[in-house]
């Protein structure tokens, strides 16, 4: 299993999102994604977030909280805990990500955009501010399969 992290990044109720367009062999291709990638060895994954989101974005976080951890199954790629963040402050200036497009998306709009079915759990649990929360998500290939919310199968996916 691999260890990543994904950071959502806030400001004026948009999140910035990056469109993955840029890089050939990518599971995320064409879909909009918050920002973040593989943990380092020796990396906590604070640490990852705080480099990932630095290389993406030219970005320095400020104020960031830990609010969750997804782990991915799948039957076609390689398992995945991957580590939730949220952001609201931070400093530096935006620079061009060589992953994709960068861009402030109203938090209304996200779902009108190429995601993973599963995105759409973890975005609701972080609009809803839900403490800190373990998310199972099962895919079939794209489709998701199932999911488990703190242990707890949600039926309604």
């Amino acid at each position: 299993m691999q260890n990543t992290t994904l950071c959502y990044i806030e400001k004026d109720n948009a999140y910035l999102m990056l469109h993955r367009v840029k890089k050939q062999h990518d599971i995320n291709k064409d879909k909009w994604i918050g920002i973040g990638g593989h943990c380092e060895e020796g990396e906590s994954p604070e640490d990852c977030v705080l480099r990932e989101v630095h290389e993406e974005t030219g970005l320095t976080l400020t104020d960031y909280r830990y609010v969750g951890i997804i782990t991915f199954v799948s039957d076609c790629y390689e398992g995945e805990y991957m580590h939730l963040f949220h952001a609201t402050s931070f400093s530096g200036t935006l620079s061009d990500c060589d992953e994709g497009t960068l861009e402030w998306v109203p938090i209304p709009q996200l779902l009108n955009l190429p995601h993973w079915k599963g995105d759409e759990l973890f975005l609701d649990l972080l609009q809803k501010k839900v403490p800190f929360f373990s998310l199972k998500l099962v895919y079939t290939g794209n489709f998701l399969k199932s999911a488990v919310l703190n242990g707890t199968p949600i039926t309604d996916i």
